[in-house]
């Protein structure tokens, strides 16, 4: 005859448990399938979307726009004089980046962008924003106290170097140029744009990483 074993079922239970898609991705999925059903749009559709943000938009774009910079003088020349007609060099113009403002990182000035009313973010180059800059914890101290919301970041920001936070708009959205790190010398794009974060075209991160040569 079998028999109970608590500790056996109980573990049991916790391995199944383990493998059940949390709250909000079965909220996400029936609200899919409940469009695809209406016929408002296909599962086809969505996985492109899916496929856009996360593959191809995402900061994948600015960061490709960064190393652009960093390697042709002349497109930065274009960029910091008309960003968004310099993006259109790569096809990545949209409604998010009509009037787009480059801002570049010097060893004097550092760039901190922000969006006090809503959280209007150039999406087309830089894919959703964080949770973080749509909270209105970072919206109202970001320009308040820039210095110490950067520091949470853990980028701490000498007191020779000047923090200019910029207000995002509906119209005028911005994109932080951060420096090119020593050591990148012979770099080619694809390389340089793998460096770049998302966070440092925020500008709540300031020295990237290069890794190991």
């Amino acid at each position: 005859m079998p028999t109970f074993e608590p500790k056996r079922a109980a573990a049991i239970h916790r391995d199944l448990h383990s493998h059940v898609p949390s709250d909000p991705v079965l909220r996400v999925k029936a609200l899919e399938s409940l469009a695809v059903e209406r016929g408002l749009v296909t599962s086809e559709r969505i996985d492109a979307w899916v496929e856009a943000y996360s593959e191809h938009i995402g900061p994948k774009r600015g960061a490709q726009v960064v190393a652009r910079s960093w390697l042709d003088p002349g497109f930065r020349t274009r960029l910091l004089d008309d960003a968004a007609s310099a993006i259109r060099e790569f096809g990545f113009e949209g409604d998010a980046t009509g009037d787009l403002k480059a801002l570049e990182n010097t060893p004097e000035d550092h760039h901190l962008v922000v969006c006090t009313l809503c959280s209007c973010y150039p999406f087309s180059i830089l894919g959703m924003s964080p949770a973080w800059y749509r909270s209105a914890e970072y919206r109202a101290r970001a320009v308040r106290e820039p210095r110490k919301v950067l520091a949470e970041f853990g980028v701490t920001i000498p007191d020779d170097v000047s923090v200019q936070v910029w207000d995002s708009t509906s119209e005028r959205r911005y994109i932080v140029i951060p420096q090119r790190p020593a050591g990148t010398e012979g770099w080619d794009e694809d390389r340089l744009a793998a460096i770049v974060t998302r966070n440092a075209m925020i500008g709540t991160d300031r020295h990237l990483e290069i890794g190991a040569p």
